[in-house]
């Protein structure tokens, strides 16, 4: 099953919910690229790695402060689910679905 394709999220964060899309592409040997484009920008996938149904990858986040974000989410069907790890903001939930 490819995890490959765009889907529409949103995070949840001490800012408010930010919305944005999340591109993956699957590379087929355990590693995806992609990134995540919403109202603050575009951010490129780093270190993207695919165990089963699972993605973890990072993101450096520029506004409103540098900072590397650790992510990861569970695609099942056509949802998401997971945490953005912000440092010192902690873990704020990502949610999803797979775009038509």
């Amino acid at each position: 099953m490819s995890l490959s394709g765009s889907y529409n999220t949103t995070v949840k964060s001490p800012m408010g919910d930010q919305s944005g899309t999340l591109t993956v592409v699957d590379n087929g040997d355990g590693t995806f690229s992609g990134n995540m484009a919403g109202a603050m920008g575009s951010m490129d996938v780093e270190d993207g790695k695919v165990d089963g149904n699972t993605l973890t990858w990072k993101m450096q986040m520029t506004v409103p402060m540098p900072m590397t974000l650790d992510c990861e989410a569970t695609i099942e069907g056509g949802t998401l689910a997971g945490n953005v790890n912000a440092g010192a903001f902690g873990a704020m939930p990502l949610t999803g679905e797979k775009a038509a």
